[in-house]
């Protein structure tokens, strides 16, 4: 097959294969090229046969975006089996066959129906087969041919962004990199210069320049400051073809921040600032604020402050307010007017955060002074101590002087003071102050045993002006003096046996003493005078503070006397000495050989003739069989099953529930109330089995309350349903009668149904004297039995 086509085509040839050219007449307004692909086969071990092949295998190539007049022309396929007769048909598939390319099925001519942009598609794939027409079969194998678009410059160069942004520091040198940008070209790469992308500066100059071919911008001048110029917007264009003339461009903008370096040091707006304060600020109290000026930002501008000297550098301190960077200066040590009056300050600001490359700048700190002025104020007295402690025996009389408070006005007016005690700390009002000269007195008996110490505040105030006043503390301790005795520490149960000999320990007693003597406590026993030579007992001073009791002589005797006082004199040893009587009860007490307490009780004696023990435990047998017995009776009455009224299980009769309420009839109108129907609370109240003995008859069962104006008709159906449905009610028929009669009743209903099973007959004849009310049953009961049956 023969192929033609525009533009120049190169042949593709397979192993050891010959391409043989041939002219092709056609088509001679474009360069066309024809050609011949022969193939050779090889036998084994003969020479190559050339043989013929019909399809020219070749590659055609469009422009893109061709705006001609015609549609472009791409090729003609061809075949040797073609004679012209118009026998053979031409089809073409693959990409885009039919839309983008269509074939002249008769002469095998290929055109592109549209304009194509290699951007969206660059190569297309096509296959090509010849077919009779009369047969409908292929002459030759289907072939497969390429069409390449070639690119022309009709994409500008696009950049990723539309806006960039960067930064860097100031100060630095130039060609230091601040930020690449990027542009892309749609067009082909491999085709000429049209994807070839040049960058250039518009805009920025001569701070900043940019790389042609990488897009990388860079610093032009050296030490640019931050604090001359800080943004810069710079315009990049980016052009292809190379740069060259006719190229496509596009731009973008760029912009740059200079990011600061501490490279300026703080710096004071004036070198002397002046304050002034109360001498009765408090510790702690700011008096004003300095700033030092820093160019910088951030944390290139953060300023500590401090005192570097001068004469208030221990009575005043400076803090640094991280958010302001502000040097507040406050009062480190409580102010004196009368003491100093001017205080001069040196105050150093210096950056936090140094950077080496700058220190040529520096040095980045800067002083100033700060001058305090104190004033005076009327200030209250001011005591001699910050507390007084004074001391007083307790038995001082009244009136005696025990101290002196002193305070002074610290101004220089020095003006006279007046004492006072604060009541509150002496409710009782045991001490009083001379308010001239601030000595303190007893005003009222002390006692140390009650309170040892007691503290009160002094109050001091300015005669001339009330308001100025201060208090101090006092604490008076009370010394003690002997005067209370010793007694026994607590009281002793004490006994003896019965067996006891002579010499033996009885109780050992110690004592104690309010006092506090400064040497420590030392008592003395012994018996009082009138029992000095006791004849049952006798007191050995152990010379610890305590003493031993003990027997004088062998055997004692309950029944002659079961109890003995025995009277103990206690000494202490301080000055004046003081003594206390103490008596000691001893009871006399049965004990066994080894000495253990039996019991000490006469009464116990008398035991022998009361009840023995074997008669105190068969009363206790008689009282707890007397228990067992209740218990059981008590068990066996709840164990006692409920009796059913109705004793037969063959006794299927219907029941017969009776109210016992006849009503006086129609014309009776007070005898039954109707309310009562219409009130199911009212009926509700008590409802209970009828075939088993209540257990009480409090229980209440409540049902769904009704309307309170239902129908009496429907209350009674209601009331008939929930007894079909009462789980309480006997297991068989009964009969629940409601006092209702219906509608347009003559007469009140009696019935007696248990009247069937009577054994006897009765006489109902007097029922017709009742009159025309009891005529109906008159005529049931009244007549012969054949009527009855």
């Amino acid at each position: 097959m023969r192929t033609c086509y525009c533009l120049p085509f190169l042949f593709w040839t397979g192993f050891l294969q010959m391409v043989h050219m041939t002219a092709f007449p056609k088509r001679t307004n474009k360069y066309l090229q024809n050609g011949r692909i022969l193939g050779l086969a090889q036998g084994d071990g003969k020479a190559f046969h050339r043989t013929k092949r019909g399809w020219m295998w070749n590659q055609f190539f469009l422009l893109e975006e061709y705006t001609g007049p015609d549609t472009q022309y791409v090729g003609k396929l061809h075949t040797d089996q073609d004679k012209g007769d118009g026998n053979l048909k031409y089809i073409l598939t693959g990409d885009g066959a039919g839309s983008l390319f269509i074939i002249d099925e008769n002469t095998g001519d290929i055109h592109a129906a549209k304009k194509l942009d290699r951007e969206e598609k660059s190569l297309y794939v096509l296959r090509a087969k010849a077919i009779d027409r009369k047969t409908g079969r292929q002459v030759e194998p289907e072939s497969e041919f390429i069409i390449k678009i070639h690119d022309i410059n009709d994409n500008e160069p696009k950049f990723t962004k539309d806006l960039y942004t960067a930064s860097v520091p100031e100060m630095s040198g130039v060609g230091t990199p601040v930020i690449q940008v990027t542009a892309t070209d749609a067009d082909d790469a491999n085709y000429g210069n049209s994807a070839k992308v040049v960058y250039s500066i518009l805009q920025g100059q001569p701070y900043f320049s940019v790389d042609p071919e990488t897009g990388i911008i860079k610093t032009a001048l050296p030490d640019m400051s931050r604090e001359n110029r800080e943004q810069f917007q710079v315009v990049i264009q980016a052009k292809d073809m190379g740069g060259q003339m006719g190229g496509l461009s596009g731009t973008t903008m760029v912009n740059i921040t200079l990011t600061d370096v501490n490279d300026n040091p703080p710096r004071f707006p004036q070198s002397t600032y002046q304050f002034s304060s109360p001498e009765s600020a408090p510790l702690g109290t700011a008096l004003g604020r300095i700033k030092a000026n820093d160019l910088d930002v951030g944390e290139n501008a953060e300023i500590e402050y401090s005192i570097s000297n001068g004469d208030g550098s221990d009575t005043f301190d400076i803090i640094t307010d991280k958010d302001t960077q502000e040097g507040i200066i406050t009062i480190k040590k409580q102010l004196d007017f009368e003491n100093k009056m001017l205080y001069s300050l040196r105050v150093e600001a210096a950056n936090t955060h140094l950077d080496p490359r700058f220190f040529h700048l520096g040095p980045f700190k800067d002083t100033a002074l700060v001058k305090v002025s104190v004033e005076d104020v009327d200030e209250p007295p001011v005591f001699s101590k910050s507390s007084y402690t004074l001391e007083v025996d307790e038995d001082a009389k009244e009136g005696t002087i025990i101290g002196q408070v002193i305070a002074e006005d610290p101004d220089t007016t020095k003006n006279a003071i007046k004492y006072s005690v604060d009541r509150h700390t002496d409710l009782d009002r045991i001490f009083n102050i001379h308010s001239g000269n601030g000595s303190l007195f007893i005003s009222k008996p002390l006692d140390r045993e009650e309170t040892p110490w007691h503290n009160i505040t002094v109050i001091a105030t300015e005669m001339n002006n009330p308001k100025q006043s201060s208090q101090i503390p006092v604490f008076i301790r009370i010394l003690d003096i002997n005067d209370h005795a010793p007694e026994f520490a607590k009281y002793y149960e004490s006994f003896v046996c019965e067996n006891a000999k002579a010499g033996q320990l009885v109780q050992t007693v110690s004592a104690v003493d309010k006092d506090e003597p400064p040497r420590g406590h030392k008592f003395f026993f012994e018996l009082v005078p009138e029992f000095a030579v006791h004849p049952n007992f006798s007191v050995i001073d152990n010379k610890d503070n305590t003493a031993g009791i003990l027997t004088r002589r062998n055997g004692y005797s309950r029944s002659k006397m079961s109890t003995y006082l025995l009277p103990v004199i206690i000494f202490d040893n301080d000055y004046p000495i003081q003594s206390s009587t103490g008596t000691l009860t001893i009871r006399v007490c049965a004990c066994d050989s080894r000495g253990n307490v039996q019991t000490c009780n006469a009464e116990a004696l008398l035991l022998s003739a009361g009840l023995s023990t074997g008669a105190l435990i068969a009363i206790l047998l008689c009282i707890i069989i007397l228990l067992v017995l209740v218990v059981l009776f008590a068990a066996l009455k709840r164990q006692r099953k409920k009796e059913p009224l109705i004793l037969s299980k063959d006794d299927v009769r219907d029941n017969i529930v009776t109210y016992n309420d006849e009503g006086g009839g129609e014309e009776d109108t007070q005898a039954f109330d109707i309310g009562t129907l219409r009130n199911p609370e009212a009926r509700e109240e008590s409802k209970m089995r009828r075939d088993v003995i209540p257990d009480t008859i409090f229980q209440i069962r409540r049902t769904a309350p009704l309307w309170e104006n239902i129908d009496v008709q429907e209350f009674i159906q209601r009331r008939l349903k929930e007894n079909d449905l009462d789980p309480t009610a006997p297991p068989y028929d009964s009969l629940a009668t409601y006092a209702y009669e219906g509608n347009d009743s003559i007469a009140n209903s009696l019935s007696s149904l248990e009247s069937l099973t009577m054994d006897g007959n009765q006489d109902y004849d007097y029922l017709s004297d009742w009159g025309p009310r009891f005529k109906k049953l008159a005529d049931m009961y009244g007549g012969d039995d054949s009527d009855r049956d």
